[in-house]
């Protein structure tokens, strides 16, 4: 956990934090602007399984899966995965320093809250493993095994789960941070 705390401190430059921040954000328009509406164009506006923060069954998937068609699927593998390949990775890193950067200012970047900075690492985790499901299930349709679905859809769950509590934390750091700024 040093380590992990150093690689932190060692990172927090404003403009770094800032740079990460702007690809980040990027990489999100993208998705939601191009690749997501683009794939959501063949299934008839349905929403994709990345889409679905309380998770998802096999009926789900398979009705998902017969609107998108061929192309869509395909478009959901080569367009929309490799995109949401790249995200997890830097919201894992982007929003860990963006947490610390605000845990310094509000001079409470020790522990036991610079442990908070781990959470956007265990989104992106979760991310990857559901990306991973999906690619999954897309490359074995129409032979889609049940099991698959529930891991993936609890994957598609614990990711929004964690999103959910880190932008929480998030929020009431920056709103300290606000308060202790206006105080000065």
């Amino acid at each position: 956990m040093q380590r992990f705390e150093k690689i932190i401190r060692k990172n927090l430059q404003g403009n770094k934090v800032l740079l990460l921040f702007i690809t980040t954000t990027c990489i999100y328009l993208i998705m939601v602007l191009m690749t997501i509406p683009k794939v959501m164009s063949y299934g008839s506006g349905m929403r994709l399984l990345d889409m679905m923060p309380t998770g998802y069954d096999l009926e789900y998937v398979n009705t998902l899966f017969e609107a998108l068609g061929q192309e869509g699927r395909e478009a959901y593998l080569q367009k929309q995965i490799p995109f949401d390949m790249i995200y997890p990775g830097l919201f894992a890193i982007t929003y860990s320093l963006i947490l610390a950067y605000f845990l310094k200012k509000i001079d409470t970047l020790k522990r036991p809250f610079v442990y908070l900075c781990i959470l956007p690492i265990i989104v992106g985790l979760m991310d990857y493993a559901e990306n991973f499901g999906i690619i999954s299930i897309l490359n074995t349709y129409p032979e889609i095994s049940s099991r698959a679905v529930t891991i993936t859809g609890s994957f598609s769950l614990l990711k929004s789960m964690s999103t959910t509590i880190f932008f929480v934390i998030l929020f009431v750091v920056v709103i300290a941070f606000g308060i202790r700024t206006l105080r000065k």
